[in-house]
């Protein structure tokens, strides 16, 4: 096991597109946080702060910003994709095209713009043999915008960004991305990859805790959203409290309305340090190589593979299905022996982080094989 890591000897943990354990520096770094705060109170408020500014730093670094003033902090991805949804400026027949099979995070606050005559067109990936092209196909002229997962989060399909994003920026359509399933596991540049918003929240790749999102919009597009959420944090003079009158902040802190996750922010801080220190170039490699692993034990298995197989295509997520098994029960059975993995797109996702043992991959195969034998398969 990866020295920054303290997993109980009985959990496998195949599960990072769900919820992710954390890092032992994020645990250290919460613990100091919650002394401080039991012993002194905010005393240690300005350090605390100064976590959170090195945060926004690590971010900004971690998707090519241009700088810790274009990150904002959000309470999750939902809340970030609805300052976009909310924001921009409708107009009655506008659409939305993005995926069908979309978790609904990145389908719902689409979905409730229909009050305001918008509509929301999703592609049938399963349908799909070139998801860019389709997704354009879909396109028309009143096509405001593309909202899209980098990574879809039940078949683990990669979507390539920087394809999508030139064809969104030929026609002229916005392009917001839901990077959940992305960000933490793969390298992310916003300077060869053009889209106009992205979101992603701290628990899945990033190692963080729930509760904590960053959220990128472009700097030109910034004064044009609408704010639906106001207080005290998201005034350019956050800290003169008297002053009578007010104006949004000029920076991305416009989007944040009240006071911050600082319990947060340490642990998010914490867990992307510990990316950037490792570098996300590899990172990416030692996930390709344990999702490689585990294809190829599923093929030798002779089970069905619901991820794409080619490398490019995929991520850290490997689903698949186990022929002749209620595929619920399975998952079920392999959770309550100590397999953490999730049920997803009709079969099995198994999601292995870069520190993963490689020798736990194989148990998880060899334990989804026995637990199949037991249920009949």
């Amino acid at each position: 096991m990866h020295p920054d890591f303290a997993l109980s000897e009985d959990v496998l943990y195949l599960n990072h597109a769900a919820v992710s354990p954390w890092p032992r520096r994020s645990v250290e770094a919460v613990q100091r946080f919650a002394a401080e705060n039991g012993s002194t109170g905010s005393q240690q408020y300005p350090r605390w702060l100064a976590t959170e500014a090195r945060l926004r730093d690590h971010l900004a670094e971690l998707i090519g910003a241009g700088g810790a003033q274009e990150i904002a902090l959000m309470k999750s991805t939902s809340e970030a994709l609805s300052v976009v949804a909310q924001g921009l400026d409708w107009r009655d027949g506008d659409n939305i095209v993005g995926i069908a099979q979309e978790f609904p995070s990145n389908r719902i606050v689409w979905q409730a713009l229909a009050e305001r005559g918008v509509s929301w067109r999703g592609l049938d990936l399963s349908a799909a043999d070139d998801p860019e092209a389709d997704l354009m196909a879909l396109c028309d002229d009143r096509t405001r915008l593309v909202a899209v997962s980098w990574v879809q989060y039940a078949s683990g399909l990669r979507l390539d960004l920087a394809r999508l994003g030139g064809e969104c920026r030929r026609r002229g359509i916005l392009l917001c991305v839901d990077g959940i399933q992305g960000l933490g596991a793969l390298p992310f540049d916003l300077r060869r990859t053009p889209v106009d918003f992205i979101a992603a929240d701290g628990h899945k790749w990033l190692l963080g805790p729930e509760g904590l999102a960053v959220f990128w919009c472009n700097p030109a597009l910034r004064d044009s959203l609408r704010l639906t959420q106001f207080g005290w944090h998201m005034v350019q003079d956050m800290g003169d409290f008297d002053r009578p009158d007010w104006q949004p902040a000029a920076d991305a802190r416009r989007f944040e309305c009240g006071s911050p996750n600082l319990l947060g922010a340490h642990a998010l801080e914490a867990a992307v340090s510990l990316l950037q220190q490792v570098g996300l170039p590899r990172v990416a490699d030692d996930i390709a190589a344990r999702t490689q692993r585990l294809i190829e034990a599923v093929d030798a298995r002779g089970w069905q593979l619901l991820t794409p197989r080619e490398a490019h295509r995929r991520a850290g997520i490997v689903t698949f299905r186990v022929p002749g098994v209620d595929q619920q029960a399975l998952y079920k059975a392999l959770m309550a022996r100590g397999l953490m993995c999730a049920s997803r797109g009709g079969g099995l996702r198994f999601s292995p982080h870069f520190y993963t043992p490689v020798e736990q991959l194989e148990r998880a195969i060899a334990l989804t094989a026995e637990c199949a034998t037991e249920l009949g398969g």
